[in-house]
């Protein structure tokens, strides 16, 4: 543990901050009564202003963004700095994901993250690289112990890059409570980015529930609204009966050098009193995949438009909900006028309303129409069987009663080892996994090894041969079928040859590709002793770079790739150095 002092925390309370806000409406601002620091941390980059590529809890697919992204303008290396006191608790090296990471705890109970990483500073690349060639892999997931690497706030600990999973040059930061590992918006401990500007109000969607679970059947309308600056509305009232639920679009930038970032909270007031909030202060990494139970999934699926529901699902875990009023169903039933409120703001408590009023009564009662299946309760473990196939969902799986559907269609025509089978469809969203067998169609006994079981696109599910099934685990429904992987991996050297001469050159490159199960390992042998090689899975670019332990003079290499299913390719040459 670093033993340098701390100065006396100053916590405050953020729902204080109200006071020091001036919205553009007299709304109530949603902060959180938790206690954080606001003066432990500073920022993790040099760059002034602070600028936003993602914020906290934004919407992205299926999952919420975990961090807030630094922009970086638009390139690497810029030195990246530990933003307290403490030590590192985690090193991280994966093929995609954060791709290099640094894990730091905090005296005060909170663990920042640092990801997407270009490189380690000199001591902490060092004693990366020793493990990596200890445990002869490149990804690692390592804790070492609290002596190790202490770091005092302000040292350069990295530099910003590009690895792993982003979309382009930045730096991915995050605060963690350090014992229940949730993740909290760092805007509330003094990260402060220059913001004074209200999200934006895109959109505003009725959907007919009448008593009905939420499905892609669920009839929905787009309401038309008007407005800027804070200030929305409809052009005229709603006529709506029966039980109602609603949505909407909405965006948020800050000041400089923005993206289209997410918002932090969103209300829902019916004549003044409060049927839904939704509020990103924290939440479990567990739950982050009910984003898609958060959000109107069916019509992401088929747009790429992210609605966010305001009532919710009755299998959704998310802890980011209060003040439900029948989970923000709402019945117009009364022949009333009512008067609706949202009211969404930011991290910075900038807020825009949007104001509209509901004749109840004065409409036809809508319901969906949808096929008759069998009812898979959302609160239960769930089986269908079949003689061809066993599909078993857990308890936790769904957000809603299924009205669970199964088709047999026709085998294919290529690369098929069974029918395919229809489960459900792609609109239904899953919180985990459900378990998957199909009954293999006269596989071969020297092929069953190589089974597993793939979607229409022959997007590989996994799996394995047991008892005349394939068993898999996919992660959403579609249509499944068996098929076999027997094909190497390709390797295709990008800069090295058998006989060449490397001198003038740092690192000896690949690109490696396989065509169904995906890449299991790959490893580097000069002169038949294992060497570090790096993977970026973007690009599908595999490296070597030489130091120490390649000495100048004929050298021999191999590289061994290998695929899920354990087919392997080979590549041999001898280079001078």
């Amino acid at each position: 543990m670093c033993k340098r002092p701390f100065n006396f925390k100053i916590y405050i309370s953020l729902f204080v901050l109200n006071i020091l806000i001036t919205p553009l409406t007299k709304a109530q601002q949603i902060f959180s009564t938790n206690k954080y620091p606001i003066t432990d941390f500073r920022q993790p980059l040099d760059i002034t202003p602070p600028a936003l590529a993602g914020s906290f809890g934004e919407i992205r697919g299926n999952h919420f963004h975990s961090g807030i992204d630094f922009r970086t303008n638009q390139r690497e290396g810029y030195p990246v700095y530990a933003v307290a006191d403490g030590y590192i608790s985690r090193l991280r090296v994966q093929n995609s994901g954060f791709g290099q990471a640094i894990y730091i705890n905090h005296p005060n109970g909170f663990t920042t993250v640092y990801g997407h990483l270009q490189r380690f500073a000199p001591k902490i690349a060092t004693i990366v690289k020793n493990l990596e060639y200890e445990k002869k892999s490149f990804e690692i997931d390592e804790f070492p112990d609290a002596t190790l690497i202490p770091v005092h706030k302000g040292d350069i600990i990295a530099w910003s890059g590009n690895r792993g999973s982003s979309g382009g040059p930045h730096l991915h930061f995050e605060i963690r409570d350090t014992k229940t590992e949730e993740t909290i918006n760092p805007q509330f401990f003094g990260i402060n980015i220059p913001d004074n500007i209200p999200p934006v109000i895109h959109g505003l969607y009725v959907y007919r529930l009448n008593g009905k679970s939420f499905s892609e059947f669920t009839p929905k309308e787009a309401i038309a609204i008007s407005g800027a600056n804070g200030v929305y509305k409809t052009s005229a009232p709603l006529n709506l009966s029966g039980e109602v639920g609603f949505g909407v679009v909405t965006t948020d930038k800050h000041n400089g050098l923005s993206g289209i970032n997410g918002v932090y909270s969103i209300q829902l007031e019916v004549n003044g009193k409060m049927v839904y909030t939704s509020a990103l202060e924290r939440f479990a990494f567990e739950d982050s995949k009910a984003i898609n139970s958060h959000t109107d999934y069916p019509t992401y699926l088929n747009t790429k438009r992210s609605i966010q529901k305001s009532f919710v699902d009755p299998g959704n875990p998310l802890k980011i909900y209060s003040n439900l009023v029948n989970n923000g169903r709402i019945n117009f039933t009364d022949g009333a006028v009512h008067q609706l409120r949202y009211v969404i703001t930011d991290s910075k408590g900038n807020a825009s309303v949007l104001s509209f009023a509901v004749n109840a009564g004065n409409a036809a009662v809508l319901s969906p129409a949808e096929t008759k299946g069998t009812i898979f309760p959302y609160n239960k473990v769930n089986e269908f069987n079949t003689e061809s196939i066993k599909v078993l969902l857990p308890k936790g799986t769904l957000y809603n009663d299924l009205n669970f559907i199964y088709k047999l269609l026709p085998k294919p025509t290529v690369n098929a080892w069974s029918a395919m089978h229809q489960i459900q469809n792609t609109y239904t969203p899953l919180h985990v996994g459900f378990e998957l067998w199909i009954k293999a169609d006269n596989l071969p006994e020297n092929m069953r090894n190589k089974a597993l079981i793939v979607n229409a696109n022959r997007s590989a599910q996994g799996g394995y041969y047991e008892n005349g099934y394939v068993k898999a685990n996919p992660k959403s429904f579609g249509a499944f079928f068996i098929s076999v992987d027997s094909i190497a991996p390709n390797i295709t050297p990008v800069n090295i040859a058998d006989g060449k001469n490397m001198a003038s050159l740092s690192k000896m490159t690949f690109k490696i590709s396989d065509n169904l199960s995906g890449i299991k390992s790959f490893n580097g042998y000069i002169d038949g002793k294992w060497v570090l090689m790096e993977f970026d899975t973007k690009s599908a670019t595999l490296w070597h770079s030489f130091d120490e332990r390649t000495a100048k003079g004929k050298h021999t290499f191999e590289l061994v790739v290998a695929d899920m299913k354990d087919n392997v390719k080979r590549y041999s040459i001898s280079f001078f150095k």
